[in-house]
C-alpha cells in the first residue's frame, strides 16, 4: 500500500503537554482564590529604646507597665500577679490624665504575654498604647 500507516512501529517522540498545562492552570486559579485570605494584619510599631525615650510626656501622666523575664508584670513599679493586674491597671489609668500606657518589654519576652498586656490595657480604658524596648535587652 502506498502511503499507508507504515509508521506504527516507530516510538512516539512528542511529549503531550496538555495535562501539564491543565494542572498548572488549576493551581494558578487556586492560588488566586486563596491569596486574599492569606493577608496578615498587624500593628505597625516603631522601635525605640528606653534610653532614647525621654521627653514628650511626663512619667506621672503615663501608666508604666513592665514585663520581667520571668513573666511578672509591674504597674507603675508595683509588682502584680495575674489576678490583681487588671485592677491595678484600671486604678492607675483612672489617675492618669492622658490615659496612656507604656509597656516596657525585652526582645526575649514572649509575644503572647505582651499582646495580652496590651489587650488588658485597651480593655481597661487606655486611649494610647506605647511599646518600649528594655535598655538592657538585645
Amino acid at each position: 500500500m502506498a502511503g499507508g500507516g507504515g509508521g506504527r512501529d516507530e516510538p512516539i517522540t512528542a511529549i503531550n503537554v496538555t495535562p501539564l498545562v491543565d494542572v498548572c492552570l488549576v493551581l494558578v486559579i487556586i492560588f488566586m482564590a486563596v491569596a486574599p485570605m492569606a493577608v496578615t494584619l498587624g500593628i505597625k510599631v516603631m522601635e525605640t529604646r528606653a534610653s532614647n525615650a525621654e521627653g514628650k510626656a511626663s512619667v506621672d501622666e503615663n501608666v508604666s507597665v513592665s514585663i520581667a523575664h520571668d513573666g511578672t508584670i509591674s504597674v507603675n513599679g508595683q509588682k502584680t500577679d495575674g489576678l490583681t493586674f487588671r485592677g491595678a491597671l484600671a486604678t492607675a489609668l483612672a489617675r492618669s490624665k492622658d490615659r496612656m500606657v507604656v509597656v516596657t518589654a525585652d526582645a526575649r519576652d514572649k509575644v503572647g504575654l505582651v499582646v495580652s498586656v496590651l489587650d488588658a490595657a485597651k480593655q481597661s480604658g487606655a486611649l494610647k498604647l506605647a511599646l518600649m524596648k528594655s535598655a538592657g535587652g538585645s
